[in-house]
């Protein structure tokens, strides 16, 4: 079976400095660069970086330049990535100095790049517990549960890898179909290799940083890797609500003056931070919690946090002099809220930065104090900027918190007025059928939104070949072509074609994209509905290993819900156009023998399709 391949830098130190998000996105914009230009020169960056959040607000174009040509005083020097990425790490230590301080999240850089291997006893312990409360009912591995904390056999029980794919599934559900997971009491070499590689590339697409870790490293159970690995996954989970997404009642931290942008781009341990904030000041509390170490130990901020969220459960954590008697109240107090209070008094007053950043995670599970209504109409404005940026005109949007109801209504508005620009089929409808929540009309308008986005990243890789826009009996003939091409048997009439249902076909597609993607020892032939939910379950799961932006729930492949369907269909379509772009970059050839390569093979890959105009 095929697994997740992540962004390779063939210098070590220097992709340890990354992690695979930042890698990916980065690669994007060289590419991208690369593409118009034919090359990327040292003088093509400080337009690029302006364009990063991460620098954006901290530099102009022309200090951004001052600073790059310190070490390369030669603007018209080519670059390959390796040398894209020493000029990001430049900028990023000149950022860090201006901003006074690190600016790197620990979330996802903890303990699996460190030279330091030291055990955190009470980490261990405190992951001990979180694994045989989760896992304790899952069909495996209640067998070997509860875990001994003061014992190793959590590395002995991680030596296998399905303890570790048990619980990426846990952080992120549907990441890994848990049929490929080797379960069998006793694992040989080559199937105990399978889970750890599944594992290992799993834990990469959920946004975990794996440098210098390999399958080997994990087969012989290295102490300070395999709870490095493990905090991430747990933190991951832990801090998984801490999103607009999840929680859009986060909207709410937001202060007139501060763009939601902001929000959106901080990682999930700074949306923690500025969440305990808000209600610390709220509370009348006057320092700022800045960390989830030093800012904590003496645990006033924690009893100011747990009175103002739960005020009937207030005890007399406030008054208390001694910091560990504190943190025993403060630890009572969570836990008549139903948090799993993982940490100890004494890992409160010592400042034990991941447990205390768990437990701040859990108090917001339980009760994150903020209102239920959030207001929705500043997000389609966002994410319309996103998608097509420029057509919003902020002058003319009210930001949150919006108090007027009739400023909502103007908002929504201009929300109806680009979708009909977008060429949206918005017939009768306004925006205070937005304001008013009618989910029909807004179902239909994410629906046209979402196929917009895919069209739009397919325009994208499609403009070398010169042909017509993209549309949906492209993307139709493309999937027919690349099964047929495959030689599998299987067609697709339509979107809307009922043999859909058994999942077959998009199995073949996948397999025709990655050959060694589906292990078709695990695939049902869809003759009922217990086997088509099989399929379409596995559906899921292998598309999102390759890396396909996945909407669809197993139902909308069963049900052949036909707008689901094509998006399915153009997800795949953009990943495989996507692969063999990036597989033709001129990293081996000459600019433009490189660029003529790739205008060939993406207009191969979507050229000669009959188009049917009716659909």
């Amino acid at each position: 079976m095929s697994s997740y391949v992540g962004v390779v830098v063939n210098d070590q130190e220097l992709q340890s400095h990354f992690t695979q998000v930042e890698l990916r996105s980065l690669k994007s914009k060289f590419v991208s660069a690369r593409t118009q230009s034919g090359r990327v020169t040292v003088g093509d960056l400080p337009s690029i970086f302006k364009g990063l959040k991460a620098f954006n607000e901290l530099f102009e174009e022309d200090e951004i330049k001052a600073v790059l040509a310190e070490s390369n005083p030669d603007m018209d020097q080519e670059i390959d990535f390796e040398g894209f990425l020493r000029a990001h790490m430049t900028l990023h230590a000149r950022a860090t100095e201006k901003e006074g301080g690190p600016k790197s999240s620990s979330f996802l850089k903890t303990a699996t790049t460190t030279v330091l291997h030291a055990i955190n006893e009470s980490e261990r312990a405190s992951y001990v517990s979180h694994i045989n409360g989760y896992l304790a009912e899952d069909k495996f591995l209640k067998q070997f549960l509860p875990i001994d904390p003061a014992s190793d056999q959590l590395f002995d029980l991680a030596k296998d890898g399905v303890l570790l794919c048990k619980l990426i599934n846990l952080a992120v559900p549907g990441t890994i179909d848990e049929r490929a997971i080797n379960t069998k009491k006793v694992l040989n070499p080559w199937e105990r290799n399978e889970n750890h590689t599944l594992a290992l590339n799993s834990a990469k697409a959920i946004g975990c940083t794996v440098v210098n870790i390999g399958t080997q490293d994990l087969v012989e159970a290295r102490p300070h890797l395999v709870l490095g690995l493990i905090s991430q996954v747990i933190k991951i989970q832990m801090l998984a609500d801490l999103n607009l997404k999840k929680t859009p009642q986060l909207l709410e931290l937001l202060e007139d003056d501060k763009d939601v942008e902001e929000l959106i781009s901080l990682p999930p341990e700074k949306v923690l931070l500025k969440w305990m904030n808000f209600h610390l000041k709220k509370a009348g509390y006057e320092k700022q919690v800045t960390n989830f170490s030093s800012d904590i130990k003496d645990g006033e901020a924690y009893a100011c946090l747990l009175s103002a969220l739960a005020p009937e459960l207030a005890g007399p954590a406030a008054s208390a002099s001694d910091p560990t008697e504190k943190a025993k109240i403060v630890l009572e107090q969570a836990e008549k809220l139903d948090c799993k209070t993982y940490l100890t008094p004494k890992d409160i007053v010592e400042g034990s930065p991941n447990l205390n950043l768990a437990f701040v995670a859990q108090i917001f599970q339980h009760r994150n104090g903020l209102t239920a209504d959030p207001p929705k109409t500043w997000v389609l404005l966002e994410v319309l900027d996103k998608v097509s940026p420029g057509s919003v005109n902020w002058k003319q949007a009210t930001k949150p918190p919006i108090q007027m109801p009739f400023r909502k209504v103007e908002n929504c508005n201009q929300v109806i007025k680009i979708g009909k620009e977008l060429n949206f089929s918005l017939v009768n409808v306004a925006g205070n059928d937005i304001v008013q929540g009618n989910k029909k009309l807004l179902l239909a308008f994410l629906w046209q939104l979402m196929r917009f986005t895919m069209l739009q990243l397919l325009k994208n890789l499609r403009s070398h070949s010169q042909g017509k826009e993209i549309t949906d009996a492209d993307i139709l003939n493309w999937a027919n072509n690349k099964v047929k091409k495959a030689k599998r048997t299987s067609q697709m009439e339509s979107f809307k074609d009922k043999n859909l249902s058994n999942g077959i076909f998009f199995l073949d597609l996948l397999t025709a994209v990655e050959p060694r993607v589906v292990n078709w020892s695990l695939v049902t032939k869809g003759e009922t509905e217990e086997d088509k939910k099989m399929n379409a379950t596995y559906i899921i799961s292998v598309a999102r290993k390759l890396g396909c932006s996945i909407y669809l729930l197993p139902e909308d492949i069963i049900e052949v819900n036909q707008k689901m369907i094509l998006i399915l269909t153009a997800s795949i379509m953009y990943w495989s156009m996507q692969k063999h772009y990036e597989s033709v970059t001129p990293e081996a050839t000459s600019p433009e023998a490189g660029e003529n390569q790739t205008d060939t093979d993406l207009a191969n890959e979507v050229s000669d399709l009959a188009i049917d105009e009716s659909s």
